[in-house]
C-alpha cells in the first residue's frame, strides 16, 4: 500500500492558519496595530480604504526592524516576543505566537518598509501570497510602515463571506477603539477613505474614552478604583441612567490586553443590581493588572479570552469595587416616602419674622353693665363677666347670657338652612356630580378620578407614550408624517462606530418624520421634527433610536418603525415628577380614550387600573 500522508505545501499552511487569525478585515488591524504598540511606538496611524477590502495601512515611529528581522518576520511561527515555553506564563505583550505577518501575507499582497533607528537606510519588501516578489534597500522614515492590500484576492470564496462595507468598518473600528483605549500614552490617528475618523493625542484614560465615545461621555463615568495583593482594579463604570440595551460598551483589560469574560460580566451586573431594568446593560471600562503568572493566554488564536487561576475572587473584588463606587458617588438614588414635593409647604420667605404683639383694652370694665358699648359687645362672645376667657379659664362658672347676646345667637341660627331629615349623612357628593371632580394628580406620577363604581388610577407617562405611539404609526400608515423646521437647527454627535450605524437609518428616520443630514464625519445636523414632539431632546432621542436598531437585520422595515416609534414615544413623553394642570390632565385622558388601545403601553405595560368599590370595601374590612 502506497503510503498517504504528505507533507502540505508551505502556501496552504499558511492559508489554513489565515483562517484561524485573520478572519476579517479588522482581524489585520488588530495584529498590525498590537504590533506597533510591542515596538514601544509613541504615534501610530492608521489608514483603510473600501473598510479595509482594498487597502489597509499601519505606519508607526517604533523601533523598527533590520533587513534580515524584516526577512524573517514573514515567516511562521517567528518572533521576538518568546524564545521558550516558559515564557508563555510571563507573557506582556501583544502577538507572541509569530503567526500574524505570515498568516496575513498568505491571503493578501503585503508591502513592509522598515528602518532602525539607529540606521540611515531602511528595507522595502513586497510580498504575495507568502512569496518574497523583491527585497531592496529604500529611504523611509525611522519605524515600520505595512501596507496589506486586496485582502483575500487568492481565497475568492472567502472574500465573499464579507459583509457590507459598513458592517466591516464597524468591526474595524471596535479593535481600533480597544488598542487605542489600552494605550491613552500612544497618539493614534484613524483615516478611512479620505475622511479622518479619529485623531487622538496622548491622554488620561478619562480624556481618552471621552475621545473615542464623545463629549457627552464625561457626565456618565464614575471612578473605580482597588488596589489589593492579587489584582489591581482602576477604571471607570457608567451611571445607571445611561444605561442601554445593546451591549457595546463593556470593556475589560488585561494587562492592557482586551478580553471577553462573561463570568466578570456578571460580577459588574450584580453590582448594579436594583439600578438597572432587567434589559439594560451597564457601560464599563475596567482595567485590571496582574501576575503574567497568574494567567494563561494562549488558548485561543485572537488572545481574546484568559483563563485565570483565581478567578472567583476576582469577581469577588469586581463586584464589591463597583459597588463601592456607585456608593461612594451617591449614584443609589436616596428615597423618602414620607415627603412628596407637590403638597410641600412653600418655601420661606427672606421678610423678617416679627412677634405677635399683645393688646389691652384700657377702657375695658367689666362691671359695666352697658350691653350697648363697643367694649362689651366685642368681648361678649371670647370672655365672660369676670374677664377670663370662656374656654377655659381661672376657675369662674360661666354667667347666663343676657338677653341682648341670646337675640344675637337666635338671629345667627335662623340663617342656617335645615337638612332633610330623609337626606342620607354619608352621601357627601351626589352620584352625578362624581363625573364633574376633578382629576388628582397623586405623587406626580398617576392621575386619580372617582367615578360610580368605584377609583380609576391613570400612568400620566404611560398614557401619553401610548399617544404619542398611535399618532406616529397612523400618520407612517399614512405617508403623511408632520414635520415641523427648527428655529435652530440643532447638532447631535456621535462616536465613530455609532455613526457608521446611524447614516443606515437615515432613509427610516426621514420617512418618520425628521428633517436631518449628515454634518462632518460623525456628526448629525438636524432641520426638522415630528410635529408632534414638544420640546425633545433631539440628542437621547437619536442615541436611543440608534440603539434600538442596533439588530437591525433581525427585524422587518416594518418591525422596525413599531420598535422605533415606541422608543420616540417613550423618549418624548411625560416624564414623572411633571406637574400638570387640571385642564392638561382632562386633554390627556380624552385623547388616551380616543386610542385604540388605551389600556395597555406600547411596551405592553397596564397604562389603567379600575378599583371597583367592592375591592375598596375589601382593603377597610
Amino acid at each position: 500500500m502506497a503510503d498517504i500522508i504528505r507533507l502540505l505545501p508551505d502556501n496552504v499552511a499558511n492559508q489554513i492558519a489565515a483562517g484561524e487569525v485573520v478572519q476579517r478585515p479588522a482581524s489585520v488591524v488588530k495584529e498590525l496595530l498590537e504590533n506597533s504598540v510591542d515596538a514601544d511606538a509613541s504615534e501610530v496611524h492608521l489608514v483603510v480604504s473600501e473598510s479595509g477590502k482594498t487597502l489597509i495601512q499601519v505606519s508607526d515611529n517604533g523601533k523598527g526592524m533590520s533587513e534580515t528581522d524584516a526577512r524573517m518576520a514573514l515567516e511562521r511561527h517567528a518572533t521576538s516576543k518568546i524564545q521558550k515555553a516558559e515564557d508563555i506564563f510571563s507573557i506582556l505583550t501583544k502577538g507572541f505566537r509569530g503567526e500574524a505577518l505570515a498568516s496575513i501575507a498568505a491571503v493578501a499582497k503585503l508591502q513592509m518598509r522598515t528602518r532602525l533607528r539607529a540606521s540611515e537606510l531602511g528595507t522595502e519588501l513586497k510580498v504575495a501570497a507568502n512569496e518574497i516578489e523583491s527585497q531592496e534597500f529604500c529611504q523611509c522614515p525611522e519605524g515600520t510602515t505595512i501596507k496589506v492590500q486586496n485582502l483575500f484576492y487568492n481565497i475568492p470564496a472567502r472574500r465573499n463571506f464579507l459583509k457590507s462595507n459598513q458592517v466591516e468598518l464597524r468591526h474595524i473600528i471596535d479593535e481600533f477603539e480597544r488598542v487605542a483605549m489600552a494605550h491613552p500614552e500612544v497618539a493614534f490617528s484613524f483615516e478611512h477613505n479620505n475622511s479622518e475618523l479619529f485623531h487622538l493625542e496622548p491622554s488620561i484614560l478619562r480624556q481618552r474614552i471621552v475621545n473615542i465615545f464623545g463629549k457627552r461621555y464625561n457626565e456618565k463615568l464614575v471612578p473605580v478604583s482597588e488596589d489589593t495583593e492579587l489584582v489591581k482594579l482602576e477604571g471607570f463604570v457608567g451611571k445607571p441612567e445611561f444605561a442601554k440595551k445593546s451591549r457595546g460598551e463593556q470593556f475589560f483589560f488585561v494587562n492592557h490586553r482586551y478580553i471577553r469574560n462573561p463570568y466578570l460580566h456578571k460580577a459588574v451586573q450584580k453590582a448594579f443590581e436594583g439600578l438597572l431594568q432587567d434589559d439594560s446593560h451597564p457601560s464599563y471600562f475596567l482595567f485590571m493588572e496582574l501576575d503574567p503568572a497568574r494567567i494563561d493566554v494562549n488558548i485561543h488564536p485572537t488572545k481574546t479570552e484568559i483563563k485565570f487561576e483565581d478567578e472567583r475572587v476576582i469577581h469577588s473584588i469586581i463586584r464589591t469595587a463597583v459597588k463601592h463606587s456607585l456608593g461612594q458617588y451617591n449614584i443609589a438614588p436616596s428615597l423618602d416616602f414620607e415627603h412628596d414635593q407637590q403638597y410641600a409647604p412653600p418655601p420661606p420667605t427672606h421678610k423678617s419674622v416679627e412677634a405677635p404683639g399683645i393688646y389691652i383694652d384700657p377702657n375695658f370694665n367689666p362691671f359695666d353693665k352697658k350691653a350697648d358699648s363697643p367694649a362689651t359687645s366685642e368681648s361678649s362672645l371670647g370672655r365672660n363677666s369676670s374677664g377670663s376667657n370662656s374656654f377655659g379659664g381661672g376657675g369662674y362658672s360661666n354667667p347666663r347670657p343676657t338677653s341682648r347676646e341670646s337675640q344675637q345667637w337666635e338671629s345667627l341660627l335662623s340663617q342656617i338652612p335645615e337638612i332633610p331629615e330623609e337626606a342620607e349623612q354619608s352621601e357627601l357628593i351626589p352620584a352625578e356630580g362624581l363625573n364633574k371632580v376633578a382629576y388628582i394628580q397623586v405623587g406626580r406620577k398617576y392621575l386619580l378620578k372617582a367615578h360610580g363604581e368605584g377609583l380609576m388610577l391613570i400612568h400620566q407617562a404611560r398614557a401619553h407614550q401610548r399617544i404619542i405611539f398611535e399618532k406616529m404609526m397612523a400618520s407612517l400608515a399614512n405617508q403623511q408624517v408632520a414635520a415641523q423646521q427648527l428655529l435652530f437647527p440643532v447638532q447631535v454627535s456621535f462616536s465613530a462606530g455609532d455613526f457608521s450605524q446611524i447614516k443606515e437609518l437615515l432613509p427610516t428616520l426621514r420617512e418618520m418624520g425628521f428633517d436631518l443630514d449628515e454634518f462632518g464625519q460623525k456628526e448629525l445636523i438636524v432641520h426638522g421634527i415630528p410635529l408632534f414632539l414638544e420640546n425633545p431632546d433631539l440628542d437621547e432621542i437619536l442615541h436611543q433610536l440608534l440603539e434600538e436598531a442596533k439588530d437591525y437585520n433581525s427585524h422587518s422595515k416594518e418591525e422596525l418603525q413599531e420598535k422605533m416609534a415606541a422608543e420616540m414615544a417613550k423618549v418624548a413623553a411625560l416624564k414623572v415628577g411633571t406637574v400638570l394642570e387640571p385642564q392638561a390632565m382632562a386633554h390627556l385622558v380624552d385623547e388616551l380614550f380616543g386610542c385604540s388601545s388605551p389600556y395597555i403601553s406600547p411596551e405592553g405595560r397596564p397604562t389603567i387600573i379600575n378599583l371597583a368599590l367592592n375591592d375598596l370595601d375589601k382593603t377597610f374590612t
